[in-house]
């Protein structure tokens, strides 16, 4: 891949399409793999936590844990309702 085909154009034919949204999964499955089993489990209590302040679907919550070095990251986004 050169450098150039970063400018060019890309036709939106359903066969891009389709390998663009199998990437998209194939690296959420990956991710998914690399979680701890409790996950979502902690992303249900913090869902329960949550929904006693603000009506927020399972959908707005994502809860992800990360590595870095020695240093383990516990990251929560929720998107509220406006």
């Amino acid at each position: 891949m050169s450098i150039f085909d970063r400018f060019r154009v890309k036709e939106n034919t359903s066969a891009n399409i389709a390998k663009e949204r199998l990437q998209i999964v194939v690296a959420h499955q990956r991710n998914k793999d690399k979680q701890p089993s409790y996950l979502p489990q902690l992303q249900r209590e913090i869902l329960d936590v949550i929904k006693k302040y603000v009506d927020v679907d399972m959908d707005d919550v994502v809860v992800d844990i990360s590595q870095e070095d020695l240093t383990s990251i516990l990251e929560v986004n929720v998107t509220l309702p406006s």
